[in-house]
């Protein structure tokens, strides 16, 4: 499920009156956190179908930031039949995960019904393309040095990939290593083999194998 922008009140009040858990964040354009907010959403939004993700201009919409108490940007909250439940004020992704987790439950991951078991899902995440590049934050936002580089060299190659970010997901953070026996991040597959971190990849690019073995 993508994520709602909001832009009326109208439309707003709609949204956080259904019965499924909302997560509403109030952001303003010029403000590079709510970015990185939105990219967690993004990820989360994936894995939890039954869960409404909107994004409400707190300086637009002022009327309902106003009824909040939104004093900054991002500010997150969570709804559940209209009625603000918990909320996070500033960046803090380990609590947007955690709450969305808790609040949403194991019934809203992506099949419904019963989790889906771990393995399953890291083998549907690794496969989700070609290359996959498991990192702290995303293609556009990295959030560590070693990520960064990674997708510096990998953008030199070329090649198309997709990123997943483990910052947003701790259990995937955690299964993976013990999955593919391998205990750091950056890490890249293609075509669902593990072919290494950051070392793995210079030392590709350096004995000019790399953009072979990612487009293998």
């Amino acid at each position: 499920m993508a994520i709602t922008n909001v832009t009326s009140v109208d439309q707003y009040n709609k949204l956080i009156s259904s019965p499924a858990l909302t997560v509403a964040l109030f952001s303003a354009d010029w403000a590079e956190q709510c970015k990185q907010i939105l990219a967690v959403m993004t990820e989360l939004a994936k894995q939890f179908s039954a869960v409404q993700f909107v994004d409400v201009p707190a300086e637009e919409l002022s009327e309902v930031a106003l009824k909040h108490q939104i004093d900054a940007v991002p500010t997150v909250i969570f709804f559940q039949a209209g009625k603000a439940v918990d909320r996070i004020d500033g960046v803090d992704i380990a609590a947007l995960t955690t709450k969305c987790r808790k609040l949403a439950g194991a019934a809203t991951a992506v099949g419904g019904g019963a989790k889906e078991p771990l393995e399953d899902r890291l083998k549907a995440l690794i496969n989700r393309a070609n290359v996959m590049i498991f990192m702290k934050g995303d293609r556009d936002t990295p959030r560590c040095g070693f990520s960064k580089q990674l997708i510096a060299i990998v953008n030199e190659t070329g090649i198309a990939y997709d990123t997943f970010d483990i910052l947003t997901d701790e259990e995937v953070r955690q299964g993976l290593k013990t999955y593919s026996d391998w205990p750091t991040y950056p890490q890249v597959y293609v075509k669902g083999e593990l072919v290494g971190g950051l070392d793995i990849i210079k030392e590709l690019l350096a004995g000019g194998e790399l953009k072979e073995t990612l487009s293998a």
